[in-house]
Formats: structure tokens, sequence, C-alpha cells
């Protein structure tokens, strides 16, 4: 057996649930999944209306001028401006101080389809107020509303389309809202290439703006979406009333079995702080690491300072503001076709072969870009014609690989490892950890390219190889097991098994 793999197969006890995809449950996790729409929009606009001319003389006219050429500076540093990066990681950081102080709360008690909702009246006040900004500060402002509103839908979101989805098709489900975030960036940034023509200067203002649709999209629609029956169980609902849900849900009357698991998880927490849980018990371990290095790892590797500053950075190398972002709606492109790709696939080859093989195509990507800025970008002047399109390719290589691989699967792998009892307060551990790496890169990636100039590719390949040695060794298979019997992966597993040890044994002997 392969080192770290536990088949969930071939675990012992496994209960298959009965049922179908019904209409019902489709429509809703769509309707959920709209989450990802405004998070992606989200992502297309940073990058994007951060290197638009009139945007940068209104907000960050240092910047502007290096642009320009009205101040001598190095090709990797034109872009480097603290104020220019906290406007970008503004929104993370609020939605890291939501993350932890209050989604984990709320959606735990109040439920899922709530936090949707004032995620979403968040997303609309934080879209609002960055479309009509009128200087930065209050343009920062917008974007901690935005991260708020987010902090809020992507504790959510990913926890009710886990919790909907069939065991047997979680992966295909939860990939719903990598999917929509494939396409509010791909809109966002289409949005971007056309803002920029505008004259007049305010082409900035609409695409902000806009970040309003997807929003009063996803807020109406929660407010039509049921609860998912795991919550119900954990907020007391009465059986029967779970039980005729969970058999709108699954198209039959044989639901028995799936809801004894859920009330028997309910259970089994004894109802305690989920969060304290987490960080005192020796059973929680294995999805403590989860959650907190899966986000990580996604950071490190690179793909949101690809992800923010790709319009940057192919105007670094010498291409011009519409041609950057018109090669940036292209690379998007890329990465939702390869979603695509990844809901057909997920449940078939199963989590840890997507994701080794995902790495491996990212790390030969990124040394390659690495090795063309090195050797052909210097401080002054551009790469030639030649090398800046092999660049792009590159890119687009890279976004491929990390989108049927690690982009989907750091929204599934900690959604559905974590038992019900400590579920929201594991999602709120994994959408923190995501927020703290991504203002580390956000904040740093500008800086970091000044200082590090191509060497900083080389240490985005460096964390790629430490996070597929992790999938290797430490992280099981769970492709096709039920959600409320994941955890008996890691008491199977040769390292988690001796680290949970007799504590997850006599938890699992209570339910």
């Amino acid at each position: 057996m392969a080192v770290g793999l536990v088949d969930a197969g071939a675990a012992g006890n496994d209960r298959q649930y009965g049922g179908r995809i019904t209409l019902f449950v489709a429509l809703s996790c769509v309707t959920a999944a709209l989450g990802g729409a405004i998070f992606g929009y989200d992502l297309g606009t940073s990058g994007g209306v951060s290197s638009m001319g009139p945007f940068l003389r209104e907000f960050f006219p240092d910047v502007y001028r290096r642009m320009h050429g009205d101040v001598r500076v190095s090709n990797y540093c034109r872009f480097d401006s603290q104020l220019l990066t906290l406007f970008t990681s503004s929104l993370y950081i609020a939605g890291l101080l939501t993350a932890v102080l209050l989604s984990s709360w709320f959606t735990a008690r109040r439920g899922r389809r709530p936090s949707m909702i004032v995620g979403g009246v968040a997303f609309l006040a934080g879209a609002a107020v960055s479309g009509g900004a009128v200087n930065v500060y209050m343009a920062i402002l917008g974007r901690a509303l935005l991260g708020v509103g987010l902090g809020f839908a992507n504790q959510a979101v990913l926890l009710y389309l886990s919790e909907m989805a069939p065991a047997r098709y979680r992966g295909a489900f939860s990939n719903g809202f990598q999917l929509t975030l494939c396409l509010g960036s791909l809109a966002a940034n289409a949005i971007n290439y056309g803002a920029d023509k505008i004259t007049g200067g305010w082409g900035w203002r609409l695409s902000l703006g806009l970040a309003c649709v997807p929003a009063a999209f996803f807020t109406l629609g929660a407010v039509f979406l049921p609860e998912t029956p795991n919550s119900l169980v954990q907020q007391g609902a009465d059986r029967g009333k779970v039980r005729a849900l969970l058999q709108r849900i699954r198209g039959t009357d044989a639901v028995d079995a799936e809801l004894d698991d859920i009330v028997a998880a309910a259970r089994g927490g004894g109802g305690g702080d989920g969060l304290r849980m987490i960080l005192s018990q020796p059973r929680y371990r294995p999805q403590l690491a989860i959650a907190v290095l899966m986000p990580a790892f996604t950071q490190l590797n690179g793909i949101n300072a690809i992800g923010f500053y790709a319009p940057v950075l192919l105007r670094t190398v010498g291409m011009g503001e519409s041609l950057a972002l018109l090669s940036t709606v292209i690379t998007v492109v890329i990465y939702t076709a390869s979603t695509v790709v990844f809901m057909f696939v997920i449940d078939r080859f199963g989590r840890r072969t997507l994701l080794i093989a995902g790495s491996l195509q990212m790390l030969a990507s990124e040394l390659l870009i690495g090795a063309i800025m090195a050797a052909e970008l210097g401080d002054e002047g551009g790469v030639g014609r030649g090398y800046a399109a092999a660049l792009f390719v590159l890119i687009g290589v890279y976004v491929a690989g990390y989108s049927w691989s690690w982009g989907p699967m750091t929204w599934l792998v900690p959604t559905e490892v974590f038992p019900l009892e400590i579920r929201a307060a594991g999602q709120s551990v994994t959408v923190a950890s995501g927020f703290v790496f991504t203002i580390f890169v956000a904040q740093g990636f500008l800086a970091m390219l000044c200082r590090m100039r191509a060497w900083l590719f080389f240490f985005f390949a460096g964390w790629i190889v430490v996070m597929t040695g992790f999938v290797y060794l430490f992280l099981p298979e769970t492709k096709g097991m039920p959600i409320e019997q994941v955890g008996k992966v890691w008491r199977e597993h040769w390292f988690w098994g001796r680290v949970v040890g007799v504590d997850e044994s006599q938890a699992s002997d209570k339910l």
C-alpha cells in the first residue's frame, strides 16, 4: 500500500446510503455554489483594476509615475507599493477577523443558510462602497466589507455543499464552488478588458461596482434555500422534520441509515465549543493539520500571486496594459475549462492522485517561468516577444494544473474530514488559514518580486515540492465515503493512527 493511502472502499463497516441526484438537491447546490462567483469576481477585479492607469493615477500616483517612466526604477519594482498591496489584502484581513470571531459561531448555531444571507448582504455593501470610492481609504473600506462577506460566505457555502451532496458525488458537487469561482473570475477579467477601454477613466468603477450582480443573485437565492439536515440536527430540530427533508433531498424514503449517522455524529460532540475541542483534543489533530496546511500550501505555491497580479506580471515583462488584460482573460478560460474536467474525474481517480499529478505540472511550469525571467528580464527593458509568449503559455499550463488539483481540492478536502460536532469550527480554521496566507502573499508578493526578482518563482516551486510530499505521506483517500464516516480513515493511517491513538477509538465507540 502506498505511503499515506487509506482506501475508503476497503475500510470496514462502511454503510452506503440510498438515493439519487434529485432536481431539488441539484438546484439547491447550484444556488449555494454562487458563493464562489462573488469570490472569483473579486479575484478577477483585484489584479485587473490595480493595473489600470486611471485607477493608479487617482489612488496610487507613485506607482503610476513609475509605470510611465517618470521615475527610474527596476522592472521588478514598478508596482512595489505597500499601500497598493494593502488595497488588495484589506479584504483578506477583514475576512480573517470575520472567520475567527463571528462566522464559525454563527454558522454552527444559526445554520448554513443564514450565514450565506449575511455574507451576501455584506458583499453587496462592499461592492457599492468600492465602486463609489472617492479616495484610497474609502476604496480600502469597500474591500474590508467585501472581506466580511467572504468570511461568512466561504464558511457556509462549502459546508452546505458537502452536507447536501450525495456521498458518491461529493467531489463533483463541492467543485461547484470552484467552478462558479472560475466563472466569476472570467466575467471580471472580461469586464476589466472592456472597462479599460472606456474613455473618461471611470472604467475601474464599473469593474468594482458590478460585483453587486453576483452578490445579488447569491443573496436572493440563499433566502429560498433549505437548511442542511446536518445543521438542523445540530440545532435540535425535530427528527421527523429532518427525515422529511432528507427524503426530499435524496429522492427516496430509505434515509434512516444516513439520518442515524447524522444524529450519532451530533451526539458524539457533546455540545462543547468546537474551536476549543479542535485545539485541545488529540483525536482532532489530523483534521487540524489538514485545515491549516491545505489552504497554506495553496497560497504558498504562488497561484494567488499570479491570480492577483497576472496583468501586473505581464506588464512587467513588457506587455501593454490592454494586451496584459486580454491575456489574463484567456488564462481564466483555461482555468475554467480545467475545473470542468476536474468535475468529471474527481470521484473516479480520487483526491491524492489528482493532487500529486497537478503538483508535478505546476512545479515544472514554475521552474520554467523562473528560468526565463532570470535569463531574459533585467532591471531595464523588456523581454523578447517570443519569451513573453512563452511566459504566457507557461502561466496557462500552471493554472491548468492548479485548477484540476489544488484549486478545488483545497475547498473540498477540509469540508469532508471534519466530524459534525466541529465541522463549522473546523471550516472557520480552514477559511482563517486561507486568509492568513493570502494576506502574506498579497501583501508580500510585490515587495518580494522587487527584492528576489526571478528567484521568487523558485521560492514558490520549493513549496510545491513540500506540499507534494505532504500529500504522499499524510493525506488519506476519502473518495466515496459518507461524510459522517470519514473519521475512520485516520485510525487506519500509518501516521495519524498513532497520533489519535486510543482517544479516537473511544470516540468512535460512542458513535
